[in-house]
């Protein structure tokens, strides 16, 4: 028989008939056999392994697991006839198949032999593509699978690499340039991948590209890490240069880690954006793993991608950005270079997004994105004022009614930015300025900066910039809709729907969430409709301050009232004249006069405001009609 774990864990008869394993556990407990590799692995390590807390009768569990494996494996043997696949050895079990019935060690070996002997790189091909997914890719993320997955996967990386290396050494690799490109985007911060790729496009015929890759990595490895390329990424730009590119001669295998590639996806959005965010945390991780402190803090701050909206796309990602971030500025200490901190200092505060922090985190994120912008401002360097700023403009959501104060960021933005040549922040500057036009309701300087992002989008190849410009071109057909001559309330809605289809795939689920269902019910209510009842809209975080509105529309006052005092403070982001004025329009309604004070008083400083507009995004119109409509229905009573 065989067995294969390099994907699901799956086994099949001599005959090619798939083997029926059972369950999961059934499944664990043969792949933990497997990870063994023949040895013996004792009852007790299998309970603690299968189980975080193992049950009473976990012992007499696994001993059923393993008569059901047997049975599976061996249906032919006769009763009482030892097993010879999975047997008892001393306290425990073992597995007992040639390495070359395993699929794991069958990879292992051949990969040694063509180290050892690159004539076997035929074999190591067919070993590469056998791979169907991560391995023990169904097994539960417990402590050995997830050593054995990080150990395998390493060795799989390794084995692209070496099956490149002999590939090109025998004087082919041209048609390797799509899948090296593939694995160097996948797997940015291994520096052999880098000089592989810029072989096999010289060996294509595509010299200039493969010059071009070896000075992105070196400009990725000294202007963002700090460290000197390697040497056999020296050489071959050397010997590129001069047109005498000699055989390779090896590399050392282990990571160099980078955000450079992150960086650049961030831009495209979609999928890349969000393959984007996981490889930057990847990166931080193999960073802080060196122990190099300086190396962790460049890590850390290179992924300076700017950043418009004050909700996380990852929220755990997030967290796990500034944790390194505080816990490299406090291994630092006071002396660490003033462009290390300030980058470290700007990352903690655009990564703490204000609408998930307590009022302990909002405040260190403000005081980082001060210190941050101070210290950017005495070292003269502009795209690091240009990080921290966007740091600012991102804890600036304090209280309602700050559009104004957000608009200057912004000023400030674009004229550093044009100074500097500075096009990605520049795109920034416009959208902050658009968001604050909008807030005021000055739609035609609203569009302005709208069209002028498109425009440098072009430049800095920015697709997103579409996205979020269709949205403002939605919200301002919304506050037309209810001018005389304006588009009429099905028509905002369709463009609001539409741009709800674009932002859908953009990668930008803190923002998508709940956005396209608030949209719907702020045009509803500028039109003096109810809240929509369709039930599978998705109100996401906006539930709490939506719900008595739905509630209300489907005349459940009393559970609107309750839905209402259970609502909390909104949280301090770009939606938070939204949600006061949502939460000010049901207390006027149910008469809540305690509450539609509390609003009132939160609403104070936004009075010449729009509700939402904040965004750049949606509206729910004037916040003075909100406050008009709470004072009106109190004097009435």
């Amino acid at each position: 028989m065989r067995i294969d774990v390099l994907g699901a864990v799956r086994a099949r008869h001599d005959d090619g008939s798939p083997v029926d394993l059972g369950g999961p556990r059934h499944r664990e407990v043969l792949a933990r056999l497997v990870a063994a590799e023949g040895r013996l692995v004792t009852t007790d390590t299998l309970v603690d392994d299968l189980w975080t807390d193992p049950p009473v009768r976990a012992v007499g569990a696994l001993r059923t697991f393993v008569a059901a494996l047997r049975r599976a494996v061996e249906p032919g043997r006769p009763p009482r006839t030892p097993p010879r696949v999975i047997i008892t050895e001393g306290p425990g079990y073992a597995l007992r198949l040639p390495r070359e019935d395993v699929d794991v060690h069958r990879f292992e070996d051949v990969l040694a032999r063509t180290r050892r002997a690159p004539g076997a790189v035929t074999e190591l091909s067919a070993a590469l593509a056998a791979w169907r997914g991560p391995a023990y890719a169904d097994v539960p993320d417990s402590a050995w699978a997830r050593r054995e997955r990080t150990r395998l996967e390493e060795l799989r990386l390794t084995a692209v690499e070496l099956r490149a290396r002999v590939l090109l050494d025998a004087g082919g690799g041209g048609d390797l340039v799509a899948e090296l490109g593939a694995h160097v985007a996948e797997h940015p911060w291994r520096e052999p991948a880098w000089a592989l790729l810029a072989r096999a496009l010289h060996r294509a015929g595509r010299q200039a590209d493969a010059l071009a890759t070896l000075r992105r990595a070196r400009a990725m490895l000294v202007d963002q890490l700090g460290l000197d390329p390697g040497a056999e990424l020296q050489r071959w730009e050397t010997e590129i240069l001069n047109g005498t590119p000699a055989p390779w001669t090896g590399a050392r295998f282990g990571p160099r880690t980078t955000v450079d590639l992150a960086r650049t996806l961030a831009f495209a959005g979609g999928d890349a954006l969000v393959r984007s965010r996981r490889d930057r945390l990847t990166a931080i991780q193999a960073a802080e793993r060196t122990g190099d402190l300086a190396l962790t803090a460049r890590i850390i701050g290179a992924y300076d991608v700017p950043a418009i909206w004050s909700r996380a796309d990852d929220l755990e990602q997030s967290r796990a950005v500034v944790a390194a971030a505080e816990r490299t500025l406090t291994a630092l200490g006071s002396d660490a270079p003033a462009d290390l901190r300030t980058r470290l200092l700007a990352t903690v505060a655009v990564e703490s997004r204000t609408a998930e922090l307590t009022a302990a985190e909002r405040n260190r994120a403000q005081q980082a994105a001060a210190e941050a912008a101070a210290l950017a401002r005495r070292l003269g360097d502009p795209p690091l004022l240009a990080f921290a700023l966007n740091g600012v403009f991102l804890q600036s959501f304090t209280r309602p009614g700050l559009a104004a104060v957000r608009d200057r960021i912004g000023v400030e933005l674009l004229d550093l930015t044009t100074r500097h040549d500075l096009p990605a922040f520049a795109v920034l500057g416009r959208l902050v300025r658009l968001q604050s036009a909008s807030a005021a309701g000055d739609l035609e300087t609203a569009a302005a900066h709208a069209t002028a992002a498109e425009r440098l989008a072009a430049t800095a190849e920015s697709p997103l910039v579409a996205v979020l410009t269709a949205w403002f071109r939605a919200r301002a057909s919304a506050t037309r809709s209810t001018e005389p001559g304006g588009p009429s309330p099905a028509t905002a809605a369709a463009q609001y729907r539409a741009a709800e289809d674009a932002l859908r795939t953009a990668g930008m689920p803190g923002l998508h969430r709940g956005l396209f269902p608030l949209a719907l019910l702020g045009l509803r209510l500028m039109h003096g409709r109810a809240a929509p009842g369709d039930p599978h809209l998705d109100w996401g975080p906006y539930r709490p301050w939506t719900e008595p509105h739905v509630l209300l529309a489907q005349g459940r006052r009393q559970e609107a009232r309750d839905a209402l005092a259970a609502a909390p403070e909104p949280p301090r982001d770009h939606l938070q004249e939204a949600m006061w004025c949502l939460t000010a329009h049901a207390a006027a309604r149910l008469g809540e006069r305690g509450i539609a004070a509390a609003a009132g008083e939160a609403l104070r400083d936004a009075t010449a405001e729009h509700a939402g507009a904040a965004s750049g995004m949606l509206t729910l119109g004037p916040v003075a009609r909100y406050l008009t409509e709470t004072e009106s229905r109190a004097r009435a009573r």
